[in-house]
């Protein structure tokens, strides 16, 4: 059941993270479930402790989508950074 739930929360981390940081152009629905899963990992592991909030797979709330759609966003702005020179 984690995994759908990985799935699900992932493609909508990554593509909101992709329209924060506007990108959603360039990317498909694979890229944003990777990009969510992903960033969701880089916040659970980095942002969940800084802040004191669950990742996802704790439990689904307000704060652990929080801190994975910050994890995705701080991923995209790292792809930017080394793909343009910018964060844009």
């Amino acid at each position: 059941m984690n995994i759908l739930i990985w799935l699900i929360v992932g493609g909508v981390v990554g593509w909101l993270a992709s329209l924060i940081m506007r990108t959603d152009a360039q990317q498909g629905i694979l890229l944003n479930v990777i990009v969510g899963i992903i960033g969701a990992l880089i916040g659970g592991w980095v942002i969940s402790p800084m802040v004191g909030v669950g990742t996802i797979n704790d439990a689904l709330s307000i704060g652990s989508f929080l801190v994975s759609l910050a994890g995705a966003v701080v991923l995209l702005a790292i792809v930017n950074l080394f793909r343009r020179g910018r964060v844009r």
